[in-house]
């Protein structure tokens, strides 16, 4: 029985990020010249927040800032040395423009097309959609 044990003891999110190459990041990065005025926080310490945000279920900048800080001491897989503050997170979500994560996404995309399953793209009829504005129900 051969099993891969490449991903064995490490976070969900940990191996997540092991398959996002830092290059794409610093391309994306000095593309849009994202890092120029964000010293205190990255585009990749960015990305790690929001991913984190994602998985973790979070409905909130505070509730993703109170958890990661909650798991300060184990931050050290993910590539941090510490949690990001709520404002300087907040100031980077304002500020920062979306294309960065835009071209992330895009370079990822393109990278790894041939493994995403594209059968929920399969039989799908726009033909007979209906949408329904419920504003005034």
């Amino acid at each position: 029985m051969n099993k891969v044990n490449k991903f064995v003891g490490q976070p969900v999110l940990s191996q997540i990020l092991s398959c996002i190459p830092a290059k794409i990041i610093a391309d994306a990065a000095k593309k849009h010249q994202s890092n120029k005025y964000y010293k205190r926080i990255p585009v990749r310490v960015h990305l790690i927040s929001l991913l984190y945000g994602v998985f973790s279920y979070c409905n909130g900048l505070r509730e993703l800032c109170e958890g990661m800080l909650a798991c300060e001491g184990k931050l050290t897989h993910l590539g941090l040395d510490k949690a990001p503050p709520k404002s300087t997170l907040s100031d980077a979500n304002n500020r920062r423009s979306y294309m960065v994560m835009e071209t992330i996404y895009y370079q990822l995309l393109q990278r790894y097309h041939s493994f995403i399953s594209d059968t929920r793209l399969k039989g799908l009829s726009i033909k007979n959609l209906k949408i329904i504005d419920s504003t005034t129900i």
